[in-house]
């Protein structure tokens, strides 16, 4: 756990000089994600996605706190009992989709922020949509500067019904955003999207 402290620095940091390299740091971030689902059942869901979270270079923050948790080392010992995840700012991480798994449990999740995640992708989007405790409780999503993002990932955020603001910017891959934009709205009237696609 110590290993993923120290490592994250540099990850965030550095930018490989040959394919050898981003080949390691490919491999690092999939280990990174790596879900563990014995450690899930020994600490509970906040506190596994915590460690997932913090491990990737993400930072949470917890229902009635209003700092940010992002020092893995800084985590109390053992469940995390009241510290109930509400919020999630994902900037510049490495999530991908295998990781994932870590949100089921997560009842009070309110807030996703996605900035500038090279793993972000429709595959992950379509799996926020499907987690039944996320369409209760997710309020607020962000999606800015993820290009692996396209029209399809974005129309599959429609089934989270209780969402409540969507922004999303600096994303090419999307092609049709009328379309899409029509059916989120469709599908959630009070949905309020704010683009800046352009």
């Amino acid at each position: 756990m110590i290993l993923a402290h120290l490592l994250r620095p540099a990850l965030l940091t550095q930018k490989p000089p040959s394919l050898g390299c981003r080949s390691f740091w490919g491999w690092l971030n999939a280990v990174f994600n790596r879900v563990d689902h014995e450690r899930i059942k020994d600490v509970g869901p906040d506190r596994a996605a915590s460690e997932w979270l913090l491990r990737c270079g993400a930072k949470v923050r917890y229902t009635g706190f209003e700092k940010w948790q992002q020092d893995y080392n800084g985590l109390p010992t053992g469940p995390l009992g009241k510290y109930k995840i509400q919020a999630i700012d994902a900037s510049e991480s490495c999530i991908m989709y295998r990781g994932f798994d870590y949100l089921d449990g997560l009842e009070q999740l309110e807030e996703i922020k996605l900035y500038k995640c090279i793993y972000i992708e429709d595959a992950c989007l379509q799996r926020i949509s499907k987690i039944e405790n996320l369409q209760q409780s997710l309020r607020r999503l962000e999606i800015i500067t993820c290009g692996n993002v396209t029209d399809k990932g974005v129309i599959s955020l429609a089934s989270l019904r209780n969402l409540e603001y969507l922004f999303l910017s600096d994303l090419p891959a999307i092609k049709q955003r009328d379309v899409t934009m029509e059916l989120l709205q469709k599908s959630n009237h009070s949905l309020r999207i704010e683009l800046d696609l352009d």
